[in-house]
């Protein structure tokens, strides 16, 4: 779903409010907030909890999730829940810091990106939820999606969805070229390369202005970006041998002008889907929904592939976008707010909803494998069951994404140096150094050891 992967921007805000936190200015986590007990609440204090008259308040950008706050209602109607709709991802997060740092207003639940986590977990700003019982449904979550929600051995956040990576590709126009859908990035070259002077299409978009989907890349070829420890250390690898071996395969088909660079989620990107100007879109699980709903002259043509692999065999992912619910340690009421969390986005009644109604791609296993879910065929896709395509790439997405407390900067720098030379056809390699070098001077500036 396109507003859920828009969770990399927020600009300067972003900036300022780090340096305070770093300056103990800001966070009323251990200060003013609900501190995590010590030892795992028993079954009786959460009976007594669900079971006493409480209001609790709840942020977040999906447009009907009221829908899954009914049903919750239902199961505990003593817990009366409050939704506060913020529009976006991006408003959320200005309006989200701004009550922080006040001290006032701050939700008791609020939907979060799992890039955006770090910045919270580094102003003590979220409750760690082991106490709480999520330990207890690790497994029930795909596994690289749960490491999203885990820093340094404490639980911040619930999954909600994600974007594992495949290939959305037009059967009309490789047929027209005589290649099949690429099973390796040897073979997506091959193939831009027919498709282009058979039919006059490129082979896909590599947009500039989209650093998830270029981190989804990354991550594919076994790139392992960030670390943060929690407190003041973080590790910068944008620039490294595998990185460097990604840019250097896109700038070639960048150069024989094999692959366009339209910014997307614009018009004419739009109009490129319609009107057959890009042969493929690399794109993660909400893509099918999403481009069903924006090429509906397109119906039929598309079918859904894994992403190419770097060598022949393999069958590896990578992710793109997707957000948890994480409990404010502001929360006064922390055992009805982690089990709102946690029913929205584990309770199978929930999570069936969300995925067949929001279009927000499952994260937990039993909603990934349910026939209410993977048997839906799509005529859009010539009748494949493409959830269930996409439930099997689930499985293959690596644990190697992580990020750091501000990735306003991270996403804005990189528009400035690596999405700039894409958009601009210029020196990618160099760019990524460049990327790589203001991160650091950035980090250290800000206050924080970068090993």
């Amino acid at each position: 779903m396109r507003n859920l992967r828009r969770t990399t921007m927020a600009g300067a805000a972003g900036a300022t409010s780090l340096v305070l936190a770093l300056t103990g200015c800001s966070s009323s986590g251990d200060g003013n907030g609900t501190k995590a007990p010590a030892k795992a609440l028993t079954q009786s204090e959460i009976d007594k909890a669900m079971d006493t008259p409480t209001t609790i308040t709840f942020w977040s950008w999906l447009p009907n999730i009221q829908d899954q706050i009914d049903l919750f209602e239902k199961k505990y109607p003593k817990i009366k829940v409050v939704l506060v709709n913020q529009g976006d991802a991006s408003a959320q997060y200005v309006k989200l810091r701004a009550a922080v740092k006040a001290g006032q207003g701050v939700p008791d639940v609020a939907q979060v990106g799992y890039d955006y986590l770090p910045s919270f977990t580094q102003t003590k700003s979220l409750l760690e939820l082991t106490p709480y019982g999520a330990d207890k449904i690790a497994s029930d979550f795909v596994p690289g999606v749960w490491s999203q929600v885990v820093q340094n051995g404490g639980i911040y956040a619930v999954p909600q969805d994600s974007g594992p990576m495949g290939t959305l590709y037009r059967t009309d126009i490789l047929s027209k070229a005589g290649v099949d859908a690429p099973a390796t990035w040897a073979d997506f070259a091959t193939a831009a390369q027919e498709v282009k002077s058979k039919t006059g299409a490129y082979i896909t978009n590599l947009p500039g202005n989209d650093m998830p989907q270029t981190l989804g890349f990354f991550s594919q070829a076994g790139a392992s970006l960030f670390t943060y420890d929690g407190k003041t250390t973080v590790g910068i690898n944008v620039d490294n041998d595998v990185t460097q071996k990604v840019v250097a395969y896109w700038q070639d088909l960048i150069q024989k002008d094999l692959v366009s660079t339209d910014p997307d989620f614009t018009d004419a990107w739009y109009q490129g889907l319609s009107r057959g100007k890009y042969a493929t879109w690399l794109t993660a699980a909400w893509g099918p929904t999403f481009l069903a709903g924006s090429a509906k002259n397109t119906s039929g043509a598309w079918r859904a592939a894994t992403l190419p692999q770097w060598s022949a065999g393999q069958n590896v992912s990578g992710n793109w976008g997707g957000s948890s619910d994480a409990v404010m340690a502001a929360t006064k009421n922390p055992i009805p707010a982690y089990e709102l969390a946690k029913f929205i986005n584990n309770d199978p009644s929930s999570t069936i909803e969300l995925a067949n109604k929001q279009s927000l791609y499952p994260t937990t296993i039993s909603t990934l494998s349910s026939p209410a879910f993977t048997d839906a065929k799509s005529d859009f896709y010539g009748g494949q069951q493409v959830n269930k395509f996409f439930a099997d790439v689930s499985s293959t997405v690596p644990q190697n994404q992580k990020y750091v407390p501000f990735e306003d900067y991270v996403n804005s720098s990189y528009n400035d140096t690596l999405g700039k030379a894409i958009a601009d056809h210029g020196d990618l390699k160099a760019a990524l150094s460049a990327w790589q070098q203001q991160l650091v001077t950035y980090a250290k500036q800000q206050g924080f050891s970068v090993k």
